[in-house]
């Protein structure tokens, strides 16, 4: 199994794919995209949105980070990408899904896909503009109004020379409500050879089974469901390694498993475990983001938390109306020291210890 970090515009920043990538069980990161538009860029408009290009392309953690390019003239995304390549990234990858208003109006992101044959014609340019050992990869939606569009989009996608493609399952109209369309992956994987990552709605270890079982993907992107619940991969890698007793991949296509809740909840990461990775995310976003930005930033990462830990809501709740910084840094000192001084054995003994990392 391969287990990609979505790239998410406004939220899954380099800051959140280093703390994310520190807890395990992430083969690779996709960057936020960079927007191509009628210029060559240069190396600094890369490593801004992309830092990990000075580490090796690899966050702190070891982990592969691909950064990607959004544009609609194949031309000047060749030029970006040959450019790009020459800070050795992990492979460039391709933006075909991003539905916001702002982008589609500036022709780029999932609107593209209403035109298969220029979605083949940029994966071409780049391919040819960059050297054959760097991948070059795509994401893409199942259309943009409708799903006619996705078949031929995928076809052009492969035939341009793509070596992976990510399919998020729902058009751009539907945007992130639920259902995603996994079946329609499925329809996919029937029609192309290239590899294929299912993504959309896999927020548990029951939905990425459900998900593997629908598509017949082995290779999912989670982004959401990560940031709402970080040990979420590890849980995932440790059920792969058999700990996930009297939960088989058969019985996840039932909502009701038995045994499903209470399998996820015993294998986790703890809320003290997680608070010092929260308490270094608050950290490089003080040393990074401009200050009225700051506290914008930890709430808005405790809103996905609060999905999932309880404790979260709980601290949520306490910051609310909070915005000056060293109020901040005085809670987070404070919660810092109590949750120390609260960890036991005991209370990390149902967590992450008993996962298997990638």
């Amino acid at each position: 199994m391969t287990l990609i970090l979505a790239p998410m515009e406004g939220l899954l920043d380099h800051t959140l794919r280093d703390v994310l990538t520190r807890v395990g069980g992430v083969d690779r990161c996709v960057s936020e995209f960079i927007r191509v538009t009628d210029q060559l860029l240069p190396a600094r408009s890369f490593t801004r949105v992309v830092p990990e290009l000075l580490n090796g392309s690899r966050t702190p953690a070891g982990v592969p980070v691909r950064p990607q390019l959004l544009g609609s003239d194949p031309q000047c995304m060749a030029e970006n990408a040959a450019r790009l390549a020459e800070l050795r990234p992990a492979g460039i990858d391709l933006n075909f899904g991003c539905p916001a208003k702002t982008v589609n109006r500036h022709r780029g992101g999932a609107v593209l896909l209403d035109e298969p044959e220029l979605v083949g014609r940029i994966v071409a340019a780049v391919r040819r503009a960059v050297p054959a050992d760097i991948p070059v990869s795509a994401k893409m939606r199942l259309g943009v109004a409708d799903m006619a569009p996705m078949r031929d989009c995928a076809l052009a996608i492969e035939a341009a020379g793509a070596s992976e493609l990510a399919v998020h399952a729902r058009t751009k109209a539907q945007g992130y409500r639920p259902p995603a369309h996994w079946e329609r992956i499925a329809e996919l994987r029937e029609l192309v050879r290239l590899p294929l990552l299912a993504n959309g709605e896999i927020w548990s270890v029951q939905d990425a089974l459900r998900c593997r079982a629908v598509t017949g993907c082995t290779s999912l992107m989670v982004g959401r469901g990560m940031v709402r619940r970080p040990g979420l991969a590890l849980a995932l890698r440790a059920f792969d390694a058999g700990l996930g007793a009297g939960f088989s991949a058969q019985s996840a296509s039932s909502p009701d498993t038995a045994g499903a809740g209470s399998y996820q909840n015993n294998i986790d990461l703890a809320w003290e475990e997680l608070l010092p990775l929260i308490g270094e995310f608050w950290r490089q976003v003080s040393a990074r983001v401009e200050r009225r930005h700051r506290a914008g930033r930890l709430k808005q990462w405790l809103t996905y938390l609060r999905g999932h830990y309880p404790q979260a809501q709980q601290a949520f709740d306490e910051l609310r109306t909070v915005n000056d910084s060293a109020r901040i840094d005085a809670w987070m000192d404070a919660t810092l020291r109590g949750a120390a001084a609260r960890v036991t054995p005991a209370t990390l003994a149902a967590s992450t210890a008993a996962a298997v990392p990638a």
